[in-house]
């Protein structure tokens, strides 16, 4: 079977043919192996039927990509986009959102009838702690005649997902599994002793390291000890030690350039990943000057890069250095989040159209984003989870590394991860898994929010029947379900086994059990209670939220909506903290640059290594204490401890968001800022979070036009093009 001049592999066959019988499909397959043309057909086709079709991906990055592809294949009048960001040709027949949006147009119960299919892009985000219960309330609140696609990477538990989804609907949710590459993966490990070596062979080395790195230790120890008595001082205790990493003395750590330089031409196109902005820019510059000094392009994909830079110069003055065009002109580029659209559309057209030859990137470029490379390089397997630093997980290294290999072009995908060995027994145990491809099991994140609550209340007009009819249906409540099943079961089989010994558990007059019998009557009491503790969880967290709500007055004991409630169905960032904000008047007078710059002390915290040089002054200052006041607030700290959820509140970030609604540059704001590590990237997230906030309060003041109107202005003002990311 052919779609669009190529021949379609059998798994794409397989889902385009349950997606032309109108049957819902979960397709699982690697990374890079053609998910999108299902996608691409099932719009295709409802396009053709005038149905309307909604496209949802889980980054507003990746949705702009969408809105810019299927523009260009079906005309701009087909296509919308709503991102919270945007709001673009709302009523065409194909639609590109963010999650949130579809959930929030459920919700209020947005009319649907055209609708035949909801494509869900990585729909294995639904196990995203932050996010992943938007996913479950999307799939719970879609009406059963819409058709899902989920496209999602290799999962381990695929049709306990489907099983899940099955449930849900009331109708069968098809499988399509493909664990094949069209372009194999070989995965090697590197430093500057061992050079790019298979696993077994960087085993063996390690191996031989560790020998002389003990040895060259202990001389190194002893040698100190008897400096130290011959200066007189005893010996010294008592020092800590990390049996996870022995180093060498005197060695140097393995840099980027040196690895780039052993991979040779043969290997480029190359994706080198990085786990910070600051650390792609430094890279990029240091190859600059490290690398060849004619870089990696000839003279005649200079001549292309030069026409394109000087096209790009005279649509965006003054966007580009003269550092950036230098880097591009030898074929090397970095990519984040943070960095202006302009240069990143540029710097992706450049990397399609195979002039970057090598390209330093942050993990946002490996969510969705079809740019595959010859090699794919790590710069480290661990990174900062919010919590704790952690290896990446199968999928997510997966999610990378499955960049590697170009189909039609390459025979093989070179993986090459940077392995110190003195790193090597802390990643060990990961890295065997990435060889193994064991991946994870997707399992549920569903957690109400407040304002998930409200919604629900309203919803079903207080119906509680009608509430846990919709919760019971969540993929946590039904993997509660397999689980309460797989103990009644044992339950049963443990009481047989212990009636046959002439001992009944759940007899009322039963005497106290034989000793021969007390290890399996306590495994029964212990599944009974974990049994009687499983069942409704899901719904008693409901019914706990609530009650909270009820207890600070935003619902009446009969679930009616007080004014806390109508306001907080609205909100969804700080949501109890933005209701507050909004029942104290606190914004009502004030001028749109402050609204913006107190909302942005929202949606941003600074680590402790950053040192912020401004603090807020005049109005600004005076803002920010009204505004402790409410976060420190009886209702904001009675929510807060009972979900055991910390509120966002960084006074600091006031003079940027009076910085950025000003107009000063990115560049300018970093100046105010003291911080080995970029902080950009997390003033742009920042400010489109406050500007997502602000939308949000519209609708709580939509019948204030003074209040209204001052928040669209600041829409207007702060949609900059690193925040406004459509390009």
């Amino acid at each position: 079977m052919q779609y669009r001049g190529l021949e379609l592999d059998s798994f794409q066959q397989e889902a385009i043919e349950h997606a032309r019988n109108q049957r819902s499909v979960l397709v699982s397959a690697p990374t890079g192996t053609g998910k999108t043309i299902i996608a691409d057909y099932i719009v295709e086709q409802a396009l053709s039927e005038q149905r309307d079709v909604i496209y949802t991906a889980p980054v507003k990055a990746l949705s702009n990509q969408k809105f810019r592809d299927y523009c260009k294949e079906h005309g701009s009048d087909n296509v919308g986009l709503i991102t919270g960001d945007l709001v673009i040709n709302r009523d065409a027949p194909l639609r590109i959102m963010t999650t949130e949006i579809l959930r929030n147009m459920l919700l209020t119960g947005e009319n649907l009838e055209r609708l035949s299919y909801v494509i869900i892009d990585e729909i294995h985000f639904l196990d995203d702690i932050e996010r992943g219960t938007v996913w479950e309330e999307v799939l719970i609140y879609l009406p059963p005649s819409v058709n899902i696609l989920g496209l999602s990477a290799t999962l381990a538990n695929i049709q306990e997902f489907a099983d899940w989804l099955t449930h849900v609907r009331g109708q069968q949710v098809e499988v399509v599994i493909s664990n094949k590459r069209h372009v194999p993966l070989d995965i090697y490990l590197a430093n500057r002793d061992a050079g790019i070596c298979d696993f077994d062979r960087y085993r063996h080395l390690h191996k031989r390291w560790v020998e002389v790195a003990t040895r060259k230790s202990a001389e190194l120890k002893k040698k100190k000890d008897q400096d130290r008595r011959a200066r007189g001082g005893g010996r010294r205790r008592g020092g800590r030690r990390n049996s996870k990493r022995l180093t060498m003395p005197g060695q140097a750590e393995t840099r980027h350039w040196e690895i780039i330089k052993m991979l040779g031409g043969d290997f480029r196109p190359l994706l080198y990943f990085v786990f910070s902005r600051k650390m792609s820019e430094q890279f990029a510059r240091e190859l600059g000057r490290r690398g060849p000094s004619e870089g990696f392009t000839n003279a005649e994909e200079k001549q292309l890069i030069k026409a394109r830079v000087d096209q790009f110069d005279a649509d965006f003055d003054k966007v580009m250095t003269s550092e950036q065009e230098d880097l591009y002109l030898k074929g090397i580029a970095y990519h984040h989040a943070g960095l202006h659209v302009g240069l990143k559309g540029f710097v992706e057209e450049l990397y399609e159209r195979r002039l970057i030859k090598v390209l330093y990137c942050t993990s946002t470029f490996a969510l969705g984003i079809n740019m595959p490379a010859r090699c794919v390089c790590f710069q480290a397997l661990r990174k900062y989870d919010g919590r704790a630093v952690v290896p990446l997980t199968v999928r997510q290294f997966m999610q990378k590394a499955g960049r590697a290999g170009r189909r039609g072009l390459d025979d093989v995908g070179y993986v090459v991860i940077l392995e110190e060995f003195a790193d090597f027994r802390r990643d060990e145990e990961a890295i065997v898994s990435y060889l193994a491809g064991d991946h994870e099991q997707v399992r549920s994140a569903f957690n109400l929010s407040f304002n998930s609550v409200v919604n629900l209340i309203e919803r079903h007009d207080r119906d509680l029947d009608e509430i846990r009819e919709v919760i019971d249906k969540s993929f946590l409540n039904f993997h509660f379900l397999q689980r309460s099943s797989t103990e009644r079961r044992r339950l049963t089989d443990i009481r047989k086994g212990l009636i046959r010994d002439n001992w009944d558990p759940e007899a009322a007059d039963a005497p106290a059990p034989p000793r021969a019998l007390l290890g399996r009557v306590r495994r029964y009491r212990k599944l009974k209670k974990s049994l009687r503790r499983g069942e409704g969880r899901v719904f008693k967290d409901f019914q706990k939220k609530a009650e909270i709500l009820q207890s600070v007055g935003y619902l009446n004991q009969d679930l009616s909506f007080n004014s806390g409630a109508r306001i907080l169905r609205h909100l969804q960032i700080e949501e109890i903290f933005s209701t507050e904000i909004a029942i104290s008047g606190a914004l009502d007078s004030l001028e749109p640059n402050l609204i913006f710059a107190g909302l942005c002390a929202l949606s941003n915290t600074f680590s402790r290594t950053v040192e912020v040089r401004e603090r807020p002054r005049g109005a600004a200052a005076k803002l920010a204490k009204h505004l402790r006041s409410i976060r420190y607030s009886e209702v904001v700290r009675k929510c807060e401890h009972a979900i055991g959820v910390p509120v966002t509140f960084t006074p600091e970030m006031i003079p940027f968001g009076l910085a950025w609604y000003e107009g000063r540059s990115l560049n300018e704001l970093m100046l105010m800022v003291d911080s080995a590590n970029d902080v950009s990237g997390d003033l742009v997230s920042a400010f489109r979070r406050t500007k997502d906030l602000c939308s949000q309060l519209r609708r709580v003041y939509e019948e204030d036009p003074y209040m209204s109107e001052k928040l669209r202005e600041i829409a207007r003002t702060v949609s900059r093009d690193e925040v406004e990311v459509v390009g």
